[in-house]
């Protein structure tokens, strides 16, 4: 890893720098104790007690190395790795949000469902959290039609799994790369029903697009009944405030026809779906 000490009046030695060849190394020119671990320099009290070197190579050592940062970062960048490979081929798609509460036979499960078919019969992939509720359902739709039917799990405290209705899965550890997935291979996004969670991936989403991080992604929420107050809470409150533009509402469209919400989610693929341009700030007439 590059690493040596450089220490000056310590055990009778004063070797020059580049001129040592023992771990303990070599001079720090300002009189210092000093410790290089490739490009990063300790000094005092942050010199360790052992090399990254004999840290490995000790029987005895801890396994806490591998929950150190450099580690982290490798993890980080294996879960994009394995995610970019798993999805590259995928094809269209939309990603299907929701509560992994819902139960199912009620209307949001039996609506994502719907959905999820409707999806798969236009030769688009479904993309979901992977995990039973709405992302059940619109999973189920989409298998049930012999879709590709994506699941992108999350390592939680309460383990949920991927719902069987998944045909090509995976589980991360990091929601930062999941969510990249969600953007990266979706051309399109339904928000159903849901909370904390579905919030979050709802406005990490229009975030990219208000701000053009990424190109304009069709975005429509479904069920106008529990949206509606969300949606007059922005025009009124945040809008007035000048915290949004007047324009930014219409970035989504709300709709109670599963078969609007598909239209609208894929109309950025070509002969797949219908215009997604809404008149009225964003809610379906």
């Amino acid at each position: 890893m590059g690493e040596r000490r450089q220490r000056k009046g310590r055990d009778s030695w004063d070797i020059p720098a580049g001129h040592g060849a023992q771990d303990d190394g070599v001079a720090d020119g300002r009189g210092a104790d000093a410790y290089h671990r490739g490009s990063v320099l300790l000094r005092g009290q942050m010199i360790p007690d052992r090399t990254t070197t004999s840290s490995l190579l000790a029987p005895d050592d801890p396994a806490d190395w591998i929950r150190m940062d450099p580690w982290r970062v490798m993890r980080i960048e294996a879960e994009f790795v394995d995610g970019f490979d798993a999805l590259a081929r995928l094809g269209p798609a939309v990603s299907v949000f929701g509560s992994a509460r819902t139960p199912r036979g009620c209307s949001s499960y039996d609506a994502a469902r719907t959905m999820g078919r409707l999806l798969a019969e236009r030769g688009v992939a479904v993309i979901t959290g992977g995990g039973p509720g709405v992302m059940e359902a619109a999973n189920r739709g989409a298998s049930e039609a012999g879709g590709t039917s994506v699941g992108l799990g999350i390592e939680l405290p309460e383990e949920q799994g991927i719902n069987q209705w998944v045909n090509l899965g995976m589980s991360f550890r990091y929601f930062f790369v999941r969510k990249t997935m969600f953007v990266k291979y979706s051309q399109g996004a339904i928000i159903c029903p849901g909370g904390f969670g579905t919030l979050d991936e709802a406005f990490e989403l229009l975030t990219l697009v208000q701000t053009h991080k990424v190109e304009r992604t069709p975005v429509v929420m479904f069920d106008r009944e529990y949206w509606q107050g969300l949606f007059e809470w922005l025009r009124g409150t945040v809008s007035d405030s000048g915290n949004i533009s007047p324009l930014d509402p219409s970035l989504v469209r709300l709709t109670d026809d599963p078969e609007e919400a598909v239209d609208v989610a894929t109309s950025a693929l070509p002969g797949k779906g219908r215009d997604a341009s809404c008149e009225d700030g964003g809610t379906s007439k």
